[in-house]
């Protein structure tokens, strides 16, 4: 049998294995707060729907366009072992600079302080 076979079998049993255990042993004991659907334990005071500023969606989307460039650079960082992978590099690099650049020059970082601020 192969290996990998071998692993994702008895990786099914253990998973389904400590499922029953938890199932068994684990105590159930649901009461008003529990099955409230607030998660802090606090009565609300009002509606929970609040205006979001756009300038966080921004930064949000920012992050994750420059977390994934972390993500794309490491396997180069690991293989760099010709001019071939490190022009590629610093191409990528240049590309998203440029992005970069016009997004501050479009003044979409800039935060701008609203009434609920």
């Amino acid at each position: 049998m192969n290996n990998l076979l071998i692993l994702i079998i008895m990786t099914t049993i253990i998973v389904f294995l400590l499922l029953f255990v938890n199932l068994i042993l684990g105590d159930n004991k649901p009461y008003i707060n529990k099955l409230s659907p607030y998660e802090c334990g606090l009565i609300p005071l009002g509606d929970c729907r609040a205006t979001l500023n756009i300038q966080y969606i921004l930064v949000a989307i920012l992050f994750i366009i420059f977390d994934i460039e972390v993500i794309v650079l490491l396997p180069y960082a690991l293989t760099i072992n010709n001019i071939y992978t490190y022009w590629i590099m610093i191409i990528f690099i240049i590309i998203l600079t440029i992005g970069f650049y016009y997004e501050i020059s479009k003044g979409a970082l800039k935060y701008v302080k609203s009434a609920g601020d």
